[in-house]
């Protein structure tokens, strides 16, 4: 379980972007966070993974490892002098997994091993994202955050992502994602919480898109 309880935040001193926000995400949940650009989507995310101090509030959490699947690197280029396994071996001793065999197994879950010897800045962005899904694995994690994970991929390599996060999900993973491709989320996920106005609130994936809709008459996100 992972809780936030009266949680306010401000990057400027006398302007909160977060106010009085109340969020808790259950063991075995699969969780959007929604909402417009510069709502605070990603500042909430940063106080969910522990990289942010709320001004005031608590943040509780009972997971005993989280994995971290930021919007993919586009500081990459093809001059990047990492391979992928290179990449994978430095995070599992950052994280200290002792399994050296853990990285194979990892690559192969999401089905990039034959990708090992490449440069990470040659890859695509669908190949990107599942090696850093495959880097998040590393360690076992029981929570799994995502920042809007479909951006700078493909539609096809969008729907092996949601299916592969799916799986993962009914597997027994606890999910967090921030969202704005709604035509996948909507399918997926258990709920949302929609951020907005500086607080915050859980909807139903089917209430959220039917407002959404009728407040932007189709337009904007992928709703």
């Amino acid at each position: 379980m992972i809780k936030l309880e009266q949680v306010n935040f401000s990057y400027d001193v006398g302007s909160e972007l977060l106010k009085n926000i109340n969020m808790q995400v259950n063991d075995g949940e699969y969780v959007a966070i929604v909402g417009e650009n510069g709502s605070g989507k990603s500042t909430l995310l940063k106080l969910l993974l522990g990289l942010l101090e709320p001004a005031s509030g608590r943040v509780t959490n009972t997971f005993c490892r989280i994995g971290y699947v930021p919007q993919r690197f586009e500081t990459l280029n093809s001059q990047f002098p990492l391979t992928v396994a290179e990449g994978m071996e430095c995070y599992r001793r950052v994280v200290g997994v002792t399994d050296k065999d853990a990285v194979r197994r990892c690559l192969e879950q999401m089905n990039v091993y034959e990708l090992r010897d490449r440069l990470i800045g040659t890859l695509s962005g669908g190949q990107c994202q599942k090696v850093m899904i495959a880097r998040a694995l590393l360690g076992a994690p029981d929570l799994l955050i995502f920042d809007e994970p479909s951006t700078g991929i493909d539609l096809k390599s969008q729907q092996e992502l949601y299916r592969f996060m799916k799986k993962l999900h009914t597997e027994g993973l606890t999910i967090i994602t921030v969202e704005h491709n709604l035509n996948f989320a909507a399918h997926y996920v258990d709920k949302m919480y929609h951020v907005a106005n500086g607080g915050g609130h859980f909807c139903s994936p089917q209430d959220y898109v039917a407002e959404y809709v009728a407040n932007n008459a189709g337009g904007g996100e992928n709703a």
